[in-house]
């Protein structure tokens, strides 16, 4: 039994939830989203809350039925609430900032990088730090490793782009010989 799947989803009064088959569209105060999930589990919405049930007894369908459950989820709060992942930025001469729809980064190469963000997310930057945020969870992460991955941290000087949950660790550099 899966305990994470066998939880119903509690639908808000805001977000209105349409189940087609194995297609689910949620729309909300913040966007709509829409996701085709495979044929191993049953979809239902009964009154205020989904409930999501496995169709047989195998083990793909097992696996399936928590993870359907996530993602409606993560579908319904993110069209109520969204979702948001920051990252930090250190560096001597690092800056970023946002232009319209992309974000200009100056990583210490010799060129400026111009990331444009796909639809439904918006950046923010604040001092030392980009705040990525939207209404899908998967494309707010993807996004954010993106953006990170243009200049990883490196662990002698922490120089680069990290999350701010992010924990660096730092090694000694080398030591002259005797």
């Amino acid at each position: 039994m899966s305990r994470i799947g066998k939880q119903p989803i509690e639908v808000a009064e805001k977000v209105e939830v349409v189940i087609n088959g194995s297609d689910v569209k949620v729309k909300g105060p913040k966007g709509e989203l829409s996701y085709s999930f495979t044929d191993f589990v049953n979809i239902v919405k009964e009154g205020k809350s989904v409930i999501v049930t496995p169709k047989d007894e195998s083990n793909t369908a097992r696996a399936m039925w928590g993870t359907t459950r996530t993602v409606i989820n993560n579908m319904v709060v993110g069209v109520v609430k969204g979702f948001t992942k920051s990252l930090e930025y250190s560096g001597v001469g690092y800056k970023a900032s946002v232009k319209g729809d992309s974000i200009e980064l100056n990583l210490g190469y010799s060129h400026p990088i111009n990331y444009k963000l796909p639809k439904g997310i918006s950046a923010k930057v604040e001092k030392n730090v980009i705040h990525i945020s939207g209404c899908d969870k998967e494309i707010v992460g993807q996004v954010a490793a993106k953006i990170r991955s243009m200049r990883p941290p490196e662990p002698y000087k922490g120089k680069g782009i990290k999350y701010t949950t992010e924990t660096i660790i730092r090694k000694a550099g080398k030591t002259g010989g005797k």
